[in-house]
This record gives C-alpha cells, structure tokens and sequence, in this order.
C-alpha cells in the first residue's frame, strides 16, 4: 500500500480571450462569386482562409500555389478567401484586380479592398499574411510570409475535428463561381522574342504554352508545350539557336528548339528554392525560385531570380548555376554585387558592358557592370513611385517589369503599373514617354525600326514606331497608401512572433533554427540593434533626430515534427521527421512620434498573446 499523498493536479493553463473575427469589407466588391456580395456569416459552419495579398508581390503568388492543396483536399470545410490588399495606385483598379485573378488561377473567392479596410481591421503588416478563422467565426491563428500550408492544414484537420463534434460544423459546396472563359490567341502574355526568321516568340503565360507568330504579331504559326510549363515568362536566344525560357511557376529554365519544338529541363528540380539550401551546383540539382527573365550576356544566361530578390546565372558548357548579385533581402542596396539587395528584378537586358534590370518592386530601373557592381539609373526605394519624367534622380516609375535595349545606347522600359513605355538615355540622364495607353506592358522586343509591345493585360502585341523626339510627362508622385506605424523615441522592442505548429518544434539539429536580420532605410534611423542574430527579439535604438523610415526586417524559423508529439514521420518517406521553413521579409514604414508604441510585434506565425 502507498501512503504517499497523491501528486496534485495541475492547474489547467489559461485560455486566452478569443477573438472575433471583423467584418469583410472591400469597396471593389467580390470577385469570384457570380456577383453574390459575401459577409462573414456566410462563412459560419466552415474554417476560413484569409488571404491578404497583392498581386505585385511574388511571395503572394507562391502563396496562392501552395494554398492549391489544401483547398481541393479540404474543399467541404474549409473555404479560402482572398483579400486584395494594394500597395501600388494601379493595383487598386478593381479591372486590374480581376484580370489578376484569372491570369494567376485563383479557385476562390476575392475580396477587393482598395481602401485597406480589412487589412487594416485585422491588423495585417506585410504581403501575404493568412489568417485562419474557425467555424464559430474567431479568429484562431495568423500567419505572414510563405511555407505556412503544412501548419495550416494540421490546423484545420483539428478544426474539422473539434467542429464535428461540437455539432459546429457545415460541410458542403463553397461560394466559389468561376468566371466565363474568354476566347483569345494569346491569354495575359509574358515576354517576347524576335526569332532569326523574322517570327515572334511570345509566352503565352495563363495557358502555360510558348506560341509562335508571323511576322505581323497576330498569326497563330504553333503552340509549343503540352504540359511542360507553368506559367512561363522570359526568353532569349543561345548562341547555339535555341531558345532559353524561364519557366516560372515550375522553378525552372527549360530550352526550346525552334526547328523542331523539342523542350528540355536545363536548370532546376521543380522544387522552390528555399533559405538555407545550395546558390550554386549542378544545373539540374540546384533549386530555383520564380525565374521571371533571362538574358545572354558575357557567355553565360543571366537569370532574374524574383523570388529570392537574387540575379543567378546558368553556365551551360559547365551545367551549372549559381547566385551572381543579392542577398535574398529586399530593398534598394547599390554596391558589389554580394552586398546589393533588389526587389523581384523581372526584366533583362543585356547592352554590352551592363546588363539592365527591371526592379520591380522598387519601381527602379538598375544595371550591373562586368566588373559585378549594381547601380540604379532610376527609382528611391520599396514605397515611393509615380509617372514622372525628368532628371533620373527625381524621375518615377510603378512597378516596371521589362526593359529593351535600344540602337542609340538609351533603353525602353515596360513601366507596367503606368501602362507606358518609357525611355532611359544614360548619356543625358533623362528619362522620357514614349508611348501610353498600354494596357500593363510587360515586355518589348525590337523589330528593325519598330518594337513590338506585349500587352499583358489586352492579351496582345503592339507594333510602335519608335519616336524620334519621346514626349516629356510632369506627372505625378506616390506613395504605398500603408500607413506609417507610429512609435517611440529611444528604444524600441522588436518581437518577431513564432510559434512551433502543434506536434513540431524548432529545428536546433544543426544549429540555431531562427534567424532575424534587421536594417532601416535611411541607415541612421538606427542608431542600434541592426544587422544579424539569431533571437526572434531585438531591442533596437531610433535616432530621434531621425523622423520617419522604414524598418527592414526579415525572420526565418525551421520546424521539425517532433516525434514525441506524436506526429508521424511518414511525410519524408524516410527515418528522418518532415521539416519546414517559415520565412517573411517586412518592410514596415515608421514614424517616429512622443506618443508613439515602444513594442513592434510581427507574426511570423501564431498569434501575438502580448
């Protein structure tokens, strides 16, 4: 007999307050739907998906494709909803919302909110965050950044769970309703080539095909690819006449040989390139990320890697590719190629001694000289954007993503978001208009004393004479309309929130699992607490003679099932538990203020308990 006294109970931990969802409002109205305006009740019954995103932003395309899954598998209880969320003036046009929605595929209900009402409701901070709301209608996680889907779905197979048995639970169709098919010969085109025989190559990017043209940009000659690519972009012609494409959506560079039409993988496993995994190797073992152009240029195709804010390139004598220039932080960071920092660079072209660079998300036209040092001819930064010509330094673009070499030593800029093409002379350091009303160009390639303008958004090709004298546009500035978080002088306490998935916990096998990295722009707004460490936390010191910025922040947190949890190690098919990246990169605009916050929270992934 045991006389000891029984162990005591343990108090059960505290729950914390739940939290109720607020209302979806969007002043664009729902896309998506067959013209239903949807409220948050609609949803009750079903787990919902809050997808805040914007469809600049690639880490939000990388999103939409790993959310594909999860929304056939769990289709009867879970709906995804996205919320449009714009940063640039041309993203809040609800008929540039809805031609984003078909040319990226999105299988689900779209709010438009030009206005950031929701955004601003739910407290979101950065492109893409996702929000997870439970059947009875609260608010149960939040996650920013990408590699969020395993997490999510083990979320809302408990949700399943729990809501079944609560009697919760609604199974059944979604709101979904898909939009009528449109017929066109090109559907949202990419780039175009100008063959060796006088025909066009253009990537046909929604219908995930190559299609060649006649000379005169409208006749249909062929399609190339059944199934080989996924939302293909870029093209440039080797020296051995073939043609490179970067295949996008796949992570991949396939080559195309137009006398035959065979396509071969060159670059690329089909997997996306994650932080922590090889920048250099065998072509075909390497992963990518989002490659959106290529060029030839000094022996080897340079890749602009818009997915990790990188330029690569692709040797193919050797077989092998490698990161050429950036860091994989975003922002606008000049100097040797190994320090510099873009912003999903989506258009090349090479013009002898420089290779030009469309920077998309910085609304900058760049260039990198052989000797591997980045310079920006146009563009400030992340936030700042507009139409307006002049002197370089002064001169805006929004969000360009292709460039083309001219004749005379100037180059054509696809300035996408302000439907023009314009016009960059280094020799003057003037920047011009040569063309408007283009419907979001993409891409331009040269045709003798013409050049041949895709017009993504009007599904087409457009022959322009190239001016002799390009027209002058005063124009106008811009802001990204997020506003400026408020916060103290002196020191301010960054908490990068992440919290380990149920039956996961923190990678530590080979070495610290977390990494935060932390700059500002100007560089004097921190006077402390910059550059690299391993803590999810910092305490950082604002310059108080230093107004306003914005705060550079990037997180990433490796998690591993962890067996004692309980959690089945089958994922890998091996001995070894399934392991997963969490990653996001903010950007966030600060105004230093008396009555401001001395706490930034940023969810990674969880919820913000403080």
């Amino acid at each position: 007999m045991n006389d000891a006294a029984p162990a005591p109970t343990p108090a059960p931990a505290p729950r914390r307050a739940r939290v109720r969802a607020p209302e979806l409002i969007g002043k664009g109205g729902w896309i998506n739907t067959g013209g239903k305006d949807l409220k948050l009740a609609d949803f009750r019954g079903r787990t919902l998906i809050l997808d805040f995103w914007t469809f600049c932003c690639v880490n939000c395309l990388h999103v939409l494709d790993e959310l594909r899954e999860l929304e056939e598998k769990h289709r009867d209880t879970t709906v995804v909803v996205g919320v449009h969320s714009p940063k640039f003036v041309h993203e809040a046009e609800h008929r540039a919302v809805v031609d984003a929605v078909e040319r990226y595929g999105v299988h689900h209900p779209v709010l438009d909110d030009p206005e950031l009402a929701t955004w601003k409701q739910y407290a979101v901070r950065a492109w893409p965050t996702l929000v997870v709301i439970d059947p009875e209608g609260y608010v149960v996680a939040q996650h920013a950044g990408e590699g969020h889907a395993h997490a999510i779905e083990r979320l809302v197979e408990q949700l399943e769970a729990e809501h079944s048995a609560k009697g919760t639970l609604r199974r059944g169709d979604g709101p979904y309703v898909p939009p009528e098919p449109v017929a066109t010969d090109l559907r949202f085109p990419g780039k175009a080539l100008r063959l060796p025989s006088g025909r066009l190559l253009v990537s046909d990017s929604t219908r995930h095909q190559l299609v060649e043209l006649e000379a005169d940009g409208e006749t249909v000659v062929r399609r190339i690819g059944d199934g080989d690519f996924r939302e293909p972009q870029g093209l440039a012609l080797l020296p051995s006449g073939k043609v490179i494409v970067a295949d996008t959506v796949n992570h991949a560079l396939r080559t195309v040989d137009p006398a035959t039409g065979a396509i071969e993988r060159v670059a690329g496993t089909g997997r996306q390139w994650r932080q922590g995994a090889p920048t250099s190797g065998p072509a075909l073992e390497t992963d990518l990320s989002s490659p959106w152009d290529v060029a030839w240029w000094q022996g080897r195709v340079w890749i602009a890697m818009a997915g990790v804010h990188q330029l690569w390139t692709y040797d193919p004598e050797a077989g092998t590719v490698e990161a050429a220039a950036g860091t994989t932080n975003e922002g606008l960071v000049d100097g040797p190629a190994s320090e510099a920092w873009f912003a999903q660079p989506s258009g090349l072209a090479a013009a002898g001694d420089r290779l030009w660079i469309a920077d998309s998300e910085t609304s900058a036209l760049r260039w990198i000289d052989t000797g591997g040092a980045v310079h920006t001819a146009v563009g400030t930064g992340l936030f700042d954007f507009g139409h307006r010509d002049g002197d370089a330094a002064q001169a805006l673009l929004q969000h360009p993503l292709g460039v083309t070499a001219l004749p005379d030593g100037s180059v054509a800029v696809s300035d996408t978001y302000n439907h023009a093409l314009r016009r960059y002379d280094p020799a003057t350091g003037e920047v011009t208009t040569l063309a408007t009303d283009l419907r979001e160009p993409s891409g331009a390639v040269l045709d003798g004393g013409e050049i041949v303008v895709v017009e993504s958004a009007r599904h087409r090709l457009t022959r322009l004479r190239l001016p002799e004298e390009a027209v002058r546009v005063e124009g106008v500035a811009h802001r990204t309309q997020r506003a400026a978080t408020e916060v103290a002088p002196g020191t301010l306490r960054l908490d990068v929130v992440f919290r380990a998935p149920e039956g996961q916990k923190l990678d530590n096998r080979y070495g610290p699992s977390t990494r935060l990295l932390v700059s500002s722009t100007p560089p004097e707004l921190l006077a402390g607490g910059g550059g690299a460490g391993t803590d999810l936390f910092r305490d950082l010191e604002l310059d108080p003679a230093v107004a306003e910025g914005v705060l550079h922040v990037s997180a990433m947190a490796a998690s591993c099932d962890d067996p004692a949890g309980g959690t089945s190690q089958s994922e890998t098919g091996g001995e070894y538990p399934a392991c997963h990246v969490h990653q996001q990169d903010w950007g966030v605009p600060l105004r230093v203020t008396g009555g401001g916050a001395s706490r930034l929270p940023l969810v990674l992934a969880g919820m913000d308990d403080a």
